[in-house]
């Protein structure tokens, strides 16, 4: 009997694999019955559940589900050879039930309706408009810049601790909410990664646990990165799941914010991605422009390359290839490179509104 349940969950995960290709189909769907419906209370109940904890609650049960793993691999090592249909089986049933939870507790976000067509904006820009809205970016981020320092070559540092940036994220996304409802950030649960040390050599500055709903973020990175990082995994929090709409709307909640400190993070986090845009599609333009952005701003730039930088190894590569390859199995089809996609959805919100 408990055979014939193994081969029954095994199965299932060839039935909701076909369900999935269904419903990549109807986004429209999506959107109304999970995203806007089933999810809001899912993630609710999460946050609720374990965003009062001081710690990460996901990571701990990924180390324990580690730990399980290894001993269960190397108590049923032999099997793999004198029982291998059974030792499928066990794995197979244990992969489909991981599989749907992963899915039913917030992975159909991945199918979705795009946001640019939920907001009612256009999906693609010219290079005169990415330019106009740059120079706009430059002249609000230097205003800002000398808002908080009177000195144009030092670089900006944030005088919170990372709680008290965790604390100040609701406040950015209770703004934005008055103009869109359904962003409305309550309660919180985002605490620093008990895994920071890995992923920094991983190259990720946080991540989504979808079993908890506990968004993390790499305690390492420098602190000018942590209003923006702790936003984005926000926004996935929120049921945005595509990296460019999590950028888009984690820039937003970050400018939005009262907070001059988020402001800036959030302003110079869109500009950055403006100027490399920029460069893509005219370099002389892009050292032009450079020369007009506050040097201070640029050191800020500069920190966070050379964090990464200091933290480069051979195995790097691997894990962003493979998330890539997540990516776009998730009905993200340029992978990573999705991530400047957010240039498109910035020029085109800001495109009759101002700064």
């Amino acid at each position: 009997m408990r055979k014939n349940i193994k081969f029954g969950h095994t199965i299932f995960l060839v039935v909701q694999i076909v369900i999935i290709l269904i419903l990549k189909k109807s986004p429209e769907f999506i959107e109304q019955f999970y995203s806007n419906g089933l999810y809001v209370f899912i993630s609710k109940l999460m946050h609720y559940s374990f965003g009062w904890i001081p710690f990460s609650v996901g990571d701990i049960l990924y180390t324990l589900a580690g730990i399980y793993l290894l001993r269960w691999l190397f108590l049923n090592r032999k099997r793999i050879y004198k029982d291998t249909i059974k030792w499928l089986l066990d794995v197979g049933a244990t992969l489909s039930l991981a599989y749907f939870a992963f899915h039913l507790l917030w992975a159909y976000n991945y199918y979705r309706q795009p946001l640019y067509k939920s907001l009612d904006i256009e999906a693609d820009y010219t290079t005169e408009q990415l330019v106009s809205f740059t120079k706009r970016l430059i002249a609000k981020s230097n205003t800002i810049y000398l808002e908080l320092s009177q000195n144009d070559s030092l670089k900006i540092d944030l005088p919170y601790s990372k709680a008290e940036i965790f604390n100040k994220v609701k406040d950015g996304y209770d703004e934005l909410s008055k103009e869109y409802p359904h962003l409305k950030y309550n309660p919180k649960s985002i605490k620093q990664s008990l895994y920071s040390l890995p992923l920094t050599y991983m190259g990720f500055s946080g991540y989504l646990n979808p079993f908890t709903n506990e968004a993390q973020v790499n305690g390492l990175i420098p602190i000018y990165k942590f209003p923006t990082t702790a936003c984005h995994e926000a926004a996935h929090q929120l049921g945005y799941a595509a990296e460019n709409e999590a950028n888009f709307i984690g820039s937003l909640a970050a400018i939005h914010n009262e907070d001059l400190y988020f402001k800036y993070s959030g302003y110079t986090f869109a500009l950055r991605y403006c100027i490399v845009e920029i460069y893509r599609r005219d370099p002389e333009l892009y050292e032009n422009m450079l020369t007009t952005i506050n040097k201070g701003i640029l050191k800020n730039y500069q920190e966070v390359q050379d964090f990464w930088l200091s933290h480069e190894n051979p195995i790097e590569p691997f894990f962003q290839k493979t998330f890539d390859n997540f990516l776009k199995a998730n009905n993200q089809s340029d992978g990573m490179k999705s991530y400047s996609y957010v240039v498109a959805l910035l020029v085109n919100y800001y495109e009759n509104q101002p700064l």
